[in-house]
């Protein structure tokens, strides 16, 4: 399974208080990957992003989004929703959970996202989320 392609662009410490939240291109390749990385329990959807940087829960996270056999790149303005620290348990990928803002075009997404995965989204195959 190919695990996504995040790039940083701007990698480092945290930003300061008030900073642009950072931008995070995600690619998708495949459908077993977008899975592995999709969050259906939050209310209106999210994404794994892996990456080393820090971030604090809440903080703003800017994803332009790549899924499966689709050219179009999605714009997602989310929030970090949870972390995953380096050395976790279970041998987890560091990075941050990412919500969804609950807003009608990344409901589309959502929509979007769970019929890619079709009945994938109700397989019991470990992911990298909750």
């Amino acid at each position: 399974m190919n695990a996504p392609t995040p790039r940083p662009a701007t990698p480092g410490a945290p930003p300061p208080a008030g900073a642009r939240p950072s931008v995070i291109q995600l690619v998708f390749r495949e459908k077993s990957a977008l899975y592995a990385a999709y969050i259906p329990l939050l209310a209106d959807g999210g994404l794994f992003v892996p990456t080393t940087r820090e971030y604090r829960l809440g903080e703003d996270i800017y994803l332009l989004l790549s899924l499966p056999d689709d050219p179009q790149r999605y714009p997602v303005a989310g929030k970090v929703a949870w972390i995953t620290p380096a050395n976790a348990s279970g041998g987890r990928t560091q990075g941050v959970g990412v919500r969804f803002p609950a807003d009608e075009k990344t409901r589309l997404l959502k929509i979007k996202i769970e019929e890619i995965l079709g009945t994938l989204i109700s397989s019991s195959k470990p992911t990298q989320t909750v």
